[in-house]
Formats: structure tokens, C-alpha cells, sequence
């Protein structure tokens, strides 16, 4: 199934994202990015490759202002800085890889309505948001369980209305589809296609960027190694393998459906 298009940007407006030089250097001097240039339009869907170590995970940090490097982040023409660092936070959600990470409260709707509880929301709006963003993952009616007793799937659409109670602008998810089930996986991808927000997936699954993302970045070392449309560069097999992105069985990626 493909994804229906999406509304092109009004002319002269600024990227979704714009990275001027983004470089990243761990405390104890490993570098996680080095000079990275990418913008990312409107409504684009792009998938960000690497393997292990590629600064994938990194990228996504940095993008959401959880972690700090050099170079410059604009968010729709809003630089982040230590100023504008919890607004840019209000239109860039991020997602971990895991969910556990995100899901701490003993209900699901508690979860769910954390942030903008925390926004200073009235309580009215809260509970809009919440519920709206549990229907809009398919998760509408498990507001009272508790989310330790949730599959590894459901607790994945449960992350993503968390960050979707926000309302951003833009989606940052990191290794989404990661440990799922087949099925899991495949639904998860179908709502990832229906959500109106630009999304900047970083993931090593390359079918799931062949069937959702409009663009695919190769990372290496921290570096851009490739930028170009997803089916192109999914079917380039010496140039994933150059990466350490192996397909997997059963033939080539070919031709991306978002492409």
C-alpha cells in the first residue's frame, strides 16, 4: 500500500530541518557526527541508514536538543539554542528505540498525557490530546492499563502518542520497528504512512525504508555517505554493502513505493 502524497511546501518557505555543520563529540572523545549538511523538506519522509556506530542515534539526539554539539539545527527557520531549545522541543518529538524508556506512569493515558500536562495545559486540553493521540495509533480504549502489561508492539503506538500528545511538527524516530513481530511490524509501518508529519526515521531495517521513506541518508563514521531518492540508493547493493547495510534474504530492495 502506498502512502497518498503529501502537501508540498509553500514556495520560498524554509526546509522542515536544516543542518549547517552538525558535529558531535562523546565525553570521553569517541565523535558521534562530524560536519554534517542536510536539510529535510516539509512533509518528506526520510530514512537515515547506517550500521552500528554509524551516529544514527546520535543525529537523533542532537536533532531534539537532548544532546548538544557543534554546528547549527533550524527547525523551520527557528535556530535551536540553550533559548529556544523547549520550543524546538514542542515541534520536533522524538522517539527511542526503546519504549520503555518513554512509558514511566502506571496508566497509559497517564503517559500519554504527561507532556502536555507539563506544557501548563488546562486540564480539558490534556485529556483532548491524550485521547486523540491514543486514536490516531490505534490504541484508543487501553487508557487505564498499565503499560508494563502491553506487548512490545502496543507499547511502540503508545510511545508514539506520547510524543503526538505534543503535537509536533516533525517525527524523530529511532529504530522503530526494531525486536517487532512481523505483524507488529507491518502495522507499525502502515501507521508511520498515515501520520501527516514530516518524519526522519533512523533505522538499519532498509525493507521498512524501501516501503515508507521518500529519501534515503547513508551515515558512516558519522558522516554522509550517500543522500539521494530511496529507491536509487536501495537498490545500489555494492553501496550498501560498502556501508555494512546488508538486504535482507530474498533479493535486492528495489524500488521504494515512497519514491
Amino acid at each position: 500500500m502506498s502512502r497518498g502524497p503529501r502537501p508540498a511546501p509553500a514556495p520560498g518557505a524554509p526546509p522542515a530541518l536544516r543542518l549547517s555543520g552538525l558535529s558531535y563529540r562523546y565525553p570521553d572523545g569517541t565523535p558521534g557526527l562530524s560536519g554534517v549538511d542536510l536539510d529535510v523538506a516539509e512533509g518528506e519522509i526520510l530514512g537515515v541508514l547506517g550500521p552500528n556506530g554509524a551516529g544514527k542515534s546520535t543525529l537523533t539526539r542532537l536533532l531534539n536538543g537532548l544532546l548538544r554539539g557543534e554546528g547549527t539545527i533550524d527547525v523551520f527557520g527557528e535556530r535551536l539554542t540553550d533559548a529556544t531549545v523547549r520550543s524546538v522541543r514542542a515541534r520536533v518529538g522524538l522517539l527511542f528505540a526503546n519504549p520503555d524508556d518513554q512509558l514511566f506512569s502506571p496508566t497509559v493515558l497517564d503517559d500519554v498525557a504527561y507532556a502536555p500536562l507539563y506544557q501548563g495545559l488546562d486540564a480539558g486540553e490534556v485529556r483532548e490530546r491524550a485521547r486523540a493521540a491514543l486514536a490516531a495509533v490505534g490504541m484508543a480504549g487501553h487508557e487505564q492499563r498499565a503499560p508494563h502489561r502491553l506487548s512490545l508492539g502496543e507499547r511502540k503506538r503508545v510511545a508514539i502518542a506520547t510524543v503526538l500528545s505534543m503535537r509536533p511538527e516533525i517525527l524523530v524516530l529511532d529504530e522503530p520497528t526494531a525486536s517487532l513481530a512481523p505483524a507488529a511490524r507491518h502495522d507499525l509501518i502502515e501507521l508511520m504512512r498515515r501520520l501527516p508529519q514530516t518524519q526522519v526515521v533512523a533505522t538499519h531495517d532498509l525493507s521498512m525504508a524501501r516501503d515508507l521513506a521518500t529519501r534515503v541518508v547513508v551515515l558512516d563514521r558519522g558522516r554522509v555517505a550517500a543522500d539521494g531518492p530511496a529507491g536509487e540508493l536501495l537498490g545500489d547493493l555494492p553501496l550498501l554493502r560498502a556501508h555494512g547495510l546488508e538486504p535482507a534474504p530474498g533479493g535486492p530492495p528495489g524500488r521504494s513505493r515512497g519514491a
